[in-house]
């Protein structure tokens, strides 16, 4: 089995804040064949152990501008938000977005929901209207039961098609 070769190569160091979870913060530059070539300048990576999960993380960055804990800091929103769209990609398959502000995603993510709703309204041959389906499928979100026998239970339905506080447009 071959050893795992470094392809960097240590410059110089950052003070270490080890309290704040900080390992080492150091200045780096890449010594692999095609990296060497493709990227000359130097990186800093920071080497950071989680308390709470007790793993360490290397991020390499050439932000040099910032604090080594605002790196790795926001190392860790970017990983919330690459867990949030792989949550997202998982049971709607959206290959991409047409915007990537929020506002737009969320519309994206409002749209897509709204069109599995219909594609089970269609399946299942439900007769309530796409409103009332959705209003059910939020209250039952966390519940382990059928989306046949939530659609098709009575009792459900009833409860949440409650119509005594809607205004009369008739009248």
């Amino acid at each position: 089995m071959r050893a795992a070769t470094r392809r960097w190569v240590w410059v110089g160091s950052v003070r270490s804040e080890k309290p704040a979870g900080l390992r080492c913060g150091q200045t780096i530059v890449l010594t692999g064949v095609a990296t060497a070539k493709r990227y000359p300048q130097y990186l800093r990576r920071v080497n950071y152990r989680d308390k709470e999960t007790q793993k360490t993380f290397s991020f390499p960055t050439n932000h040099f501008g910032s604090p080594v804990l605002t790196i790795t800091e926001l190392y860790r929103f970017r990983w919330q938000v690459e867990l949030f769209f792989k949550w997202v990609n998982q049971p709607l398959r959206i290959k991409s977005f047409l915007g990537t502000s929020e506002n737009a995603v969320k519309s994206q993510i409002r749209i897509a929901v709204y069109l599995l709703a219909a594609i089970v309204k269609k399946r299942l041959n439900v007769e309530y209207n796409l409103h009332t389906i959705l209003q059910v499928l939020s209250l039952t979100f966390f519940e382990k039961v059928r989306l046949l026998q939530i659609l098709t239970d009575s009792n459900i339905l009833d409860e949440t098609h409650d119509a005594s506080n809607q205004l009369n447009l008739s009248d």
